[in-house]
């Protein structure tokens, strides 16, 4: 049995509207723009005046690169994992994993989740009810419907991680870790079973076992910050020791390099996104190079945490919290603004767009994301606002660059810290 120690309360802690943790902002601002920008670099359709067809840009010449730098989802599912770690802040292991488990935490989220998806869902069945009742073929309706919706899969995916954040906690403040270490060992044997021995039926279950790796760092991350103390076999010791700057780098360094091993002698497509033509995706479900990428992430991101911090605090104050207000438009929107204005130029102005991954394609880039760009900041203007409602109160405090304190790193607000001293039984 494990015990946990409350830290002792600070004028932050006991603070209403607790700073936010800059760090985790900075994460979470950079893995969206990542995601926007993977997205917007694999435009490609063609138009005949019969058939639309979609293709990938990122599929020719070297466009793969692109996916080892920006297919950032771990560091959104870290971020994830801190604020989901942030919000249960002062309340005991047992209690918090009883009864409804961590569904109160997705209850919390929910309204904020669920408004911004109906509002994206209304528009599209709009827009397929319009595209079927016009001249164009069907297929093009039932085409481009499929195209957005693709992006839910990570909310379905963070809304089951944040729901086991009570467990997975437990589970850290008992073996520090050493957890990490287990729960990255299960995907793996997975995969091993799936490849070594045609075992794929357990393989689906890696969409969220991967997720939940770079999830759980972020919860751990948050109770160390935190100050959160354990206690282990009679012993007072932090929940966890945040390693130094030169093992996480080392750390990094190795797993990336071992993704990048198993991709050039394993059965690994080279892109981490799925690719046209391909019978394997490392997406679908991740894979281990995914995992071992996510790892590399993770433990790099970590390692800059306090450039981050600055940055965001800094520089990066505007964008980091636009994107704190807006993270959840941007990116259920993002994807609908590209094919706003591909279809245009396709189909309003019967142009063509330019072949993928040659000098002119690459040279015509600036314009073609200042156009995507353009529609989704009007979009965002216009549909915004349901993302504000449900918003939990402290959700706009102001962001703290040590982000040692509680916070509301995903809008959830903190809790007082109680007096030094009073521990809860992790059993």
């Amino acid at each position: 049995m494990a015990a946990v120690l409350d830290p002792p309360p600070t004028a932050t802690a006991r603070s209403t509207r607790p700073p936010r943790d800059a760090f985790v902002d900075a994460v979470r601002a950079v893995a969206t723009l990542c995601v926007v920008t993977v997205h917007w670099l694999m435009a490609d359709a063609s138009w005949d005046g019969h058939h639309l067809e979609i293709g990938n840009a990122l599929a020719h010449g070297h466009g793969w690169v692109a996916t080892w730098a920006l297919q950032v989802l771990a560091l959104l599912f870290f971020a994830a994992g801190a604020s989901a770690g942030y919000g249960l802040q002062g309340v005991p292991d047992a209690a918090a994993s009883s009864r409804s488990g961590g569904w109160h935490l997705v209850a919390r989220r929910l309204p904020r989740l669920l408004r911004p998806v109906a509002a994206l869902v209304g528009v599209w069945a709009a827009v397929v009810a319009v595209l079927l009742a016009s001249p164009l073929p069907d297929d093009v309706a039932w085409t481009l419907a499929r195209l957005a919706p693709q992006l839910l899969w990570f909310l379905v995916v963070h809304l089951v991680l944040v729901g086991l954040t009570p467990l997975l906690r437990r589970a850290l403040h008992a073996c520090g870790w050493w957890t990490l270490a287990a729960l990255a060992a299960v995907p793996l044997t997975i995969e091993a079973l799936r490849f070594g021995a045609g075992v794929d039926t357990l393989a689906v279950v890696d969409v969220v076992l991967v997720w939940a790796v770079p999830h759980a760092v972020g919860v751990l991350y948050a109770d160390a910050r935190s100050g959160l103390r354990v206690v282990r076999r009679g012993r007072v010791v932090p929940v966890a020791v945040l390693p130094p700057r030169g093992v996480l780098l080392a750390s990094g360094a190795a797993a990336l390099a071992l993704a990048a091993l198993l991709v050039a002698v394993g059965p690994y497509p080279v892109s981490l996104v799925g690719m046209p033509g391909e019978e394997l995706s490392n997406l679908g479900p991740p894979t281990a190079p995914v995992l071992l990428h996510a790892v590399a992430l993770v433990a790099l991101a970590l390692a800059v945490r306090d450039v981050l911090a600055r940055w965001a605090v800094g520089r990066g104050r505007r964008v980091v919290a636009a994107l704190a207000a807006r993270s959840m438009t941007v990116y259920l929107w993002h994807v609908t603004a590209m094919i706003a204005v591909v279809a245009f130029v396709l189909v309003g102005l019967g142009s063509r767009l330019p072949a993928p991954g040659g000098a002119d394609w690459w040279a015509s880039r600036p314009l073609w994301f200042g156009a995507f760009a353009l529609v989704l900041v009007g979009v965002t203007r216009l549909v915004g606002r349901f993302e504000d409602r449900g918003r939990p109160a402290g959700g706009t405090a102001a962001v703290s660059a040590r982000g040692r304190a509680p916070s509301t790193a995903g809008g959830a607000g903190a809790r007082p810290a109680r007096p030094r001293g009073r521990a809860h039984a992790a059993r």
